[in-house]
């Protein structure tokens, strides 16, 4: 259980710490778009490729098409559980509906996973979560334009494919193919030494931003009486129902064990943070989806030792 904790406790004081350098201003809004599109277009991507070549785990073919259709499945699965709990929670349909089943459906599958999956099973399991992502994010953007979006608005007519095909999916496919060509062993050691460096810096600097982002939704919050009801359900979905998904699949699926490690991770994740952006980009509802993430990051700081001990012994892993 100290492992556990010892992974999680830096996600959430780089969290915090974001935080408090927005309150204090010394990490402005305006740097927000400039360094989240450095993370996502260089840091993210080096990271991938740092993890992903020279990975012995992915050299199996079926760790490379089995995580994306397990991602793809997760999603899906919590799509329709959380809309069946919309309906038990008597959440008014429309977009109040939309934006629970979008925002509970999803979990927060890469930053705060990462340094979590990376901590506790190390590179090879991590490279394989990356190829787990993959169908994760396929069904995040379709879940974002078919569940979320209103399609009366500009945002709705946005292919979905210029959504997915971002540069870390670009960089997760290139570099799986590098992989099975062994890249790793004829390229100069100092190029895979800088990729590294800057995939190091990806996920602390995600977490700050991330920390920042909160301090400003902040002013999104406007609780009422029948928001208790709204947040317990959606802590009990997303924290008590829909993690037996994936550990279902960790302990029965046929598949490689940094495949269940993976998953057993991803199964005590929380609500994704992107969703509260496109809450308001899509015509939903911020307010809800602010308090849906808050809560339930705030409250999976107790449920993930909870999952991930639970999912080790239940699936048969051991840890060295």
């Amino acid at each position: 259980m100290s492992i556990l904790l010892g992974a999680i406790a830096p996600v959430f004081v780089i969290i915090a710490i974001g935080f408090i350098i927005r309150r204090n201003g010394v990490l402005s809004a305006e740097a927000d778009g400039s360094l989240l599109r450095i993370v996502v277009n260089v840091l993210y991507p080096c990271l991938i490729v740092s993890t992903i070549v020279g990975n012995e785990a992915l050299h199996h073919v079926v760790n490379v098409w089995l995580p994306p259709l397990t991602g793809l499945i997760t999603v899906g699965v919590g799509y329709l559980v959380c809309y069946g709990g919309a309906r038990l929670l008597r959440i008014p349909r429309g977009r109040e509906t939309r934006t629970f089943v979008f925002v509970v459906g999803m979990y927060n599958y890469s930053y705060t996973a990462i340094p979590v999956m990376e901590k506790i099973f190390g590179q090879k399991a991590l490279g394989v979560l990356f190829t787990h992502n993959l169908g994760v994010e396929f069904g995040f953007w379709l879940g974002a334009s078919l569940i979320l979006a209103d399609h009366s608005s500009a945002a709705a007519e946005i292919s979905l494919w210029r959504r997915i095909i971002s540069m870390p999916v670009i960089a997760i496919i290139v570099s799986l193919i590098l992989n099975f060509a062994h890249a790793a062993d004829y390229f100069p050691a100092w190029i895979f030494g800088a990729i590294r460096m800057l995939g190091a810096a990806a996920i602390p600097m995600a977490l700050l931003l991330t920390g920042a982002t909160l301090d400003d939704f902040l002013e999104e919050l406007r609780p009422t009486r029948s928001d208790a009801t709204m947040l317990t359900g959606a802590c009990l979905l997303r924290l008590g129902v829909l993690p037996l998904t994936f550990l279902a699949l960790a302990r029965w699926l046929p598949c490689s064990i940094e495949l269940k490690e993976a998953l057993i991770v991803q199964s005590a994740m929380p609500c994704a943070m992107l969703p509260m952006l496109l809450a308001k980009h899509y015509g939903g509802d911020t307010g809800m989806a602010v308090q849906i993430v808050l809560t339930t990051t705030a409250v999976c700081i107790l449920t993930i030792p909870f999952w991930i001990h639970f999912g080790i012994n239940f699936t048969c892993i051991h840890l060295l």
